[in-house]
This record gives C-alpha cells, sequence and structure tokens, in this order.
C-alpha cells in the first residue's frame, strides 16, 4: 500500500521533536465528515479525496502512537477542532511557555493569542503570531470566524457571501470585529469598502446565511482532550515501534524502493 503521507507526517513530528518540542500531539480527521455536514450540505466529505490517501490514516495512527506521540482521531469533530481544543487547553497551563498549532489552514488564525500561541506553516516556516494574523488578514483573530464567512472556504465548501472579497471584507471587520455590530445603513461604515450599498444590502439579505457560515468557521474548543498537559510529554517510542518503521522501510512508494531509515 501507499505510505508516502505517513513517512511525510511522521518525518515532520519527529522534526518537531528534534528541534526541541516537548509535549506533541498530532489530531487526525479519523472520519472526514463531521457535525458540520448536517448544518450545511455543500460542506466537504471525503468524496473526491484519493483512495490512497484515505487508506493510510489508520496506518498514520497506528505509526504515531507507536511512536509515542498522542493522538487525537476525530470522528464527530474535526482535527482543526481538536487543535484549537488542544491549544486553548494547554495555554491555561501556566508551566506552558508557548504552544505552536503547526498547520496552514486559516481558520486555525482565531486560536492565535499575542505570542503565545501562535500558528506555524511548517512549509513556508513561517509563523504568525497575533500581529501576524492582523497583517496577513487585515483582522484580528477573534474576527477570523466573522472573515470567513464573509469571503467564503473553498476548501471547506462554504461559498461566503457574493461580492464581499477579502479587502471589504477586512475593512470592514477591522473596524466593526462581528457581523452583528456591522450598520445595517453602509453611511455609518466610513471605511473603504467598494460597492458599499451592494454589500450592505447583501448582507442584510443573507445575514442568516452568514451566521451559518460563521458556525461552520468557529472552531469548537470545549473538546476535552486532556487532563494534564503532561499527558502530551514526548518520552519517546514504544517497543511497538521497531516492527512499523521496518514495514515502512520496506514499503515501496510510487514503484520507487526508498532508502533504509528514510521515513
Amino acid at each position: 500500500m501507499e505510505v508516502a503521507a505517513v513517512r511525510g507526517v511522521l518525518a515532520s513530528v519527529l522534526g518537531m521533536i528534534k528541534g526541541g518540542a516537548t509535549h506533541i500531539a498530532v489530531a487526525t480527521d479519523h472520519v472526514i465528515e463531521s457535525f458540520r455536514n448536517d448544518l450545511w450540505p455543500g460542506y466537504k466529505t471525503s468524496e473526491g479525496v484519493e483512495p490512497d490517501l484515505l487508506a493510510q490514516f489508520p496506518l498514520l495512527e497506528a505509526v504515531l502512537t507507536a511512536a509515542g506521540v498522542v493522538v487525537w482521531p476525530m470522528v464527530e469533530f474535526e482535527a482543526d477542532d481538536a487543535l484549537a481544543a488542544g491549544a486553548a487547553a494547554a495555554a491555561q497551563d501556566e508551566r506552558v511557555e508557548r504552544v505552536i498549532i503547526c498547520t496552514p489552514d486559516k481558520d486555525l488564525g482565531q486560536s492565535v493569542r499575542g505570542s503565545r500561541v501562535v500558528q506555524l506553516n511548517r512549509r513556508t516556516r513561517i509563523t504568525l503570531d497575533e500581529a501576524g494574523v492582523v497583517q496577513k488578514f487585515g483582522v484580528s483573530p477573534a474576527s477570523i470566524p466573522d472573515y470567513l464567512a464573509l469571503v467564503g472556504d473553498a476548501a471547506d465548501g462554504y461559498p461566503g457571501l457574493k461580492g464581499w472579497g477579502a479587502k471589504s471584507s477586512a475593512a470592514v471587520l477591522a473596524k466593526f470585529g462581528h457581523l452583528e455590530s456591522i450598520p445595517a445603513d453602509c453611511r455609518e461604515w466610513r471605511v473603504n469598502a467598494s460597492n458599499a450599498s451592494t454589500l450592505a444590502d447583501t448582507l442584510c439579505r443573507e445575514r442568516d446565511r452568514a451566521l451559518l457560515f460563521r458556525t461552520l468557521a468557529t472552531l469548537r474548543t470545549d473538546i476535552p482532550l486532556f487532563s494534564d498537559v503532561e499527558r502530551l510529554r514526548w518520552q519517546g517510542p514504544t517497543p511497538a515501534f521497531a516492527e512499523l518503521r521496518a514495514r515502512l522501510d520496506a514499503a515501496t512508494t510510487e514503484g520507487r524502493r526508498p532508502r533504509a531509515g528514510r521515513l
């Protein structure tokens, strides 16, 4: 079977540990569909996901667990919910110096807090603190769900509101913060937004839809994942890891045999 994705995630996680991470957990979409599919029929599903990729999820979870890494396999919720909930819980512990959320997903920007909870894109090596989120999106982390509700999120399968682009959404939300605070009369906005009258009409007409999209974009932080952050401390691989590593080393990926020891 294809194991390239498993190798990639394992190498990334071990790289974080080598880089100094002391406590670590990985969230997976054990089931792609979540409670959000009941709220919006167009929300993302497993349809279209390559079978070779889907087939690797059970092996990935087994390999990470054997490597001594805590795994949060999500069924009712999504992996992003687990990341948000885990970050929020860890940040409340005074012993934690810094929480790093490793994902490029823009919806995790809502979880960033000052420079204590940050978001790292490991591909670009760019870390966003709260000021970085504002610089990138034009709004504070607290307004990210409202921002996504207006502009939409193609990856998650909801379109946002017609005409509301990144610049206009950022300009309005930078001043008013949340959807409920945006005045119905655009003359009260006093922001630099093109076609403000049309945007205001659209928002008034589709406010309920916008609020639904915000619900889709809002990550859940009320998921109980651990009682003590020490449960996330990495203490080395379990005895089962050697066998699974040997299986990965022996696997052929895309018709090529990998060099021994390269995960």
